[in-house]
């Protein structure tokens, strides 16, 4: 049996089917970039035009074959977006994603009663990122009242298959599942504003779906094929990163950037203590992800190709290797603002100390040192809840595409070991192993050399790996 994983990204939309072992066949990948429409601080997908990049890699890959061993498909999606819809089905406007940070509590509402309490239940805060501030301010500027609530990856499956409930992993991002229960937090709710009916119902463990009629005369290989439950694209990160144990955190860079572990927490059961500072979020109904993240990542890099006119392929990585890990401009990162619980709008980046031999280079590589610290900073905080160092790992497509970036990381963390994932597509590997109910499934790693022990090898050639120099910006 094959699986078709599915990522339903913020830059892109993929399909790749993988063996029965979550192993990638060869060629069977297709994939379609999304327009992220930014401006200011919203930041907005269409929703029928991302439906429709999903439809046309199924299409490319029932056209080359890839399709007729599928017998699962498994999800990573994007968490925390918001969209409303009418009685019909139909959007009433664009998606939300995790970067728009236009929400705002509404008018003389206060909050939770026990904000420690509340953010022990649902792992989040009354903040932007969640269903409890969005969805007020979402129905305010509807014109009609909407029928239901749905995030980006409930709408595109909901479309597809006869029925598609919300996972407990999606319904953990939205800030409003008592994340023990497993059942809409009431409190939560009332701040949220949510009426009777208008959230997802929720999918029970071990649920599956299958595809409507009308899709499955389209593509006849995956008529039979069960669906799985989704999985939020953090934790089928960690998943595809072999972060599976409270002792390995995953540092994952693709379009944003997280550092975060996972635990066993059974449902209903107690769970771990959660510190001030962190989100908790379900990975299924028997493990927890705890850890921080940030707006800003691979969409640095993308910026800076842009709009600095940044050399390419090997130029690039020349001009990477002269300079130091963890150098480059003084940089603040957050051109996206802050996730939660921070408050910094979009336009809190800042670059500092330029002078008129400052060159493109040196600015993207104090972007890409600037996310290393952040993450540096917060992952003593991680550690504090498994009492102790842990092993990283590193992962994304944006530690694909930079090994400069994967040996800022290493002088970053050290001295604790570091290593890296190669494989691009770790979400969608991760998602295929939650599905199967292989979660501790072998993933290949590849070493990356500590300070403190010399050399690093890399593709673009040996360096000794030396702390990371600070560069405030106050």
């Amino acid at each position: 049996m094959d699986i078709l994983a599915l990522d339903l990204g913020t830059s892109s939309v993929r399909g790749l089917v993988l063996d029965a072992d979550a192993v990638p066949r060869p060629g069977a990948l297709a994939r379609r970039k999304v327009r992220l429409n930014v401006a200011g601080r919203a930041a907005t997908v269409d929703g029928p035009t991302y439906l429709g990049h999903l439809v046309e890699c199924l299409d490319e890959l029932a056209a080359g074959g890839h399709l007729r061993d599928v017998g699962l498909v498994a999800t990573s999606g994007q968490w925390h977006s918001l969209l409303a819809l009418d009685g019909a089905g139909e959007p009433m406007g664009p998606v939300l994603t995790w970067l728009d940070t236009r929400s705002e509590p509404p008018a003389g509402v206060t909050g939770p009663a026990d904000e420690a309490a509340y953010h022990q239940r649902t792992g989040t805060w009354w903040h932007r990122a969640y269903w409890s501030v969005r969805m007020p301010w979402l129905r305010e500027r509807t014109a009609t009242p909407p029928a239901r609530f749905v995030g980006l990856v409930e709408y595109v499956l909901g479309t597809l298959l006869e029925e598609a409930p919300m996972s407990v992993s999606q319904a953990s991002g939205t800030g409003l599942l008592d994340l023990s229960a497993l059942s809409w937090d009431a409190e939560a709710c009332a701040l949220a504003g949510a009426r009777p009916g208008e959230l997802p119902e929720l999918a029970p463990a071990g649920w599956r779906g299958r595809l409507r009629r009308e899709h499955a005369r389209r593509w006849p290989h995956l008529a039979g094929a069960a669906w799985a439950a989704p999985v939020g694209d953090g934790a089928a990160s960690n998943v595809g990163s072999g972060c599976v144990d409270p002792g390995r955190a995953a540092v994952t860079v693709g379009t944003s950037a997280a550092v975060r572990l996972v635990q066993p927490a059974p449902a209903g059961q107690g769970l771990p203590p959660l510190p001030e500072g962190l989100w908790r979020y379900r990975v299924d109904h028997d493990h927890v992800l705890t850890g921080t993240a940030y707006s800003s990542g691979g969409n640095l890099f993308a910026w800076a190709r842009r709009e600095l006119r940044l050399p390419q392929g090997a130029e690039l990585d020349a001009a990477l290797a002269r300079i130091p890990p963890g150098g480059g401009v003084a940089a603040d990162p957050r051109f996206g603002g802050d996730r939660a619980p921070g408050l910094a709008p979009a336009g809190s980046g800042a670059l500092r100390g330029l002078d008129l031999a400052t060159d493109a280079v040196a600015i993207v590589a104090g972007l890409m040192a600037g996310v290393c610290r952040l993450i540096a900073a917060d992952l003593g905080e991680l550690e504090s809840i498994v009492d102790g160092p842990v092993e990283v790992v590193l992962g994304g497509g944006a530690m694909a595409a930079s090994a400069w970036w994967r040996e800022s990381f290493a002088a970053s963390l050290a001295p604790r070991p570091v290593r890296y994932q190669p494989d691009p597509e770790i979400g969608a590997a991760g998602a295929a192993r939650v599905a199967l109910g292989r979660l501790d499934a072998p993933v290949r790693l590849v070493h990356i050399v500590r300070t403190d022990e010399g050399p690093s090898p890399t593709p673009s050639g040996p360096r000794v790996l030396r702390p990371l120099p600070e560069h405030p910006l106050s």
